[in-house]
């Protein structure tokens, strides 16, 4: 089913060192026509559990980090990729994330995920608790915060999330809410984004060339497709679908890029060839005119028109961006 929705790309990144840096970058982003700089909901610095958990030590927390890019910059739209329901207590993160919506005046995308990485919970002292209890909590989460930025009386009970007694304040710009981004890659977060989300994100699929389902990583994400266009219903031609790549390149030694990737990726995955790679939902390398008729081929298939790339790439890529954003 071709997507009706129109292109439009985003950069990820917490790294900056000094404020300068931070605005420079943030101004760079929106200028060169990106739509979204979102940041990560994560919180460690170097050590062990970085190189345990391979999550990368991380510079700048979300909220102010996103408040300063919002006053630094006029149409460029800010969020985090994605909050995580217990790093935060719900009903404080839902009037944070419409004081930075006013703010903005109107530019927060409110991304939202139940947790995944358990050695990052273990190092801030959190308990990581069983899939099917932390998505429970997201789904009441997102109850909590439709009922604060609808400004009515909330009562939320819940066995996660109880909150009552007052309307919530202040009200956002976007009416009747900010967008909303849930991701995920199994069938019930999908589920749950299709159905209360605006932005469907797909999580990155595996390196095999064939998964435990029989499925190569294209088909596995054709299947997620089905999954969010079943469970969306009517819903589903207004919903945005959203994924990263992982490995991204611009260049015009494709043979190159995807044999260094693969030699790197074999360390940890013997199965993954070039083959693999050229071919993967999140991989994109070419020439600005191979990637863009790349992502016009997989938004036929899989429904993705928003993209976000990585921080390093903002520059090479920023070609793309120009000719694609909105069509």
């Amino acid at each position: 089913m071709r997507s009706t929705r129109p292109f439009r790309f985003a950069v990820q990144t917490t790294t900056a060192t000094s404020a300068d840096q931070w605005r420079d970058l943030a101004r760079r982003v929106e200028d060169l026509g990106y739509s979204t700089l979102f940041l990560a909901d994560h919180y460690i610095g170097p050590g062990p559990v970085s190189a345990r958990t391979l999550l990368r030590p991380q510079h700048l927390a979300p909220i102010a980090a996103m408040a300063a890019a919002a006053a630094w910059t006029s149409t460029l739209r800010v969020g985090c990729r994605v909050f995580c329901i217990d790093y935060h207590l719900p009903a404080v993160l839902a009037k944070e994330a419409a004081t930075l919506d006013l703010l903005s005046d109107g530019r927060l995308e409110f991304g939202i995920g139940a947790g995944t990485n358990q050695g990052e919970y273990e190092a801030m002292g959190l308990p990581f608790h069983a899939a099917p209890q932390r998505v429970s909590k997201l789904e009441e989460v997102v109850t909590l915060m439709k009922a604060h930025w609808s400004g009515e009386p909330i009562d939320v009970a819940g066995d996660h999330v109880r909150v009552s007694g007052y309307a919530g304040l202040p009200l956002p710009v976007q009416r009747p809410r900010p967008r909303i981004l849930i991701g995920g890659s199994r069938k019930r977060v999908l589920s749950l984004a299709a159905r209360e989300a605006d932005i469907v994100s797909m999580a990155n699929v595996g390196w095999k060339p064939v998964n435990d389902a029989g499925l190569t990583p294209l088909e596995e994400a054709q299947r997620r497709l089905a999954t969010i266009r079943e469970a969306a219903g009517t819903r589903f031609p207004a919903l945005e679908l959203e994924s990263s790549p992982y490995l991204v390149s611009v260049t015009d030694d494709v043979d190159r890029s995807l044999d260094r990737w693969s030699t790197s990726l074999r360390k940890a995955l013997p199965d993954v060839t070039p083959e693999v790679l050229r071919d993967h939902p999140n991989v994109l390398v070419g020439s600005p005119e191979a990637i863009m008729d790349r992502l016009q081929e997989r938004r036929d298939i899989t429904g993705v028109s928003y993209i976000t790339i990585p921080r390093k790439q903002i520059d090479d890529f920023a070609p793309v961006v120009t000719r694609l954003s909105g069509q």
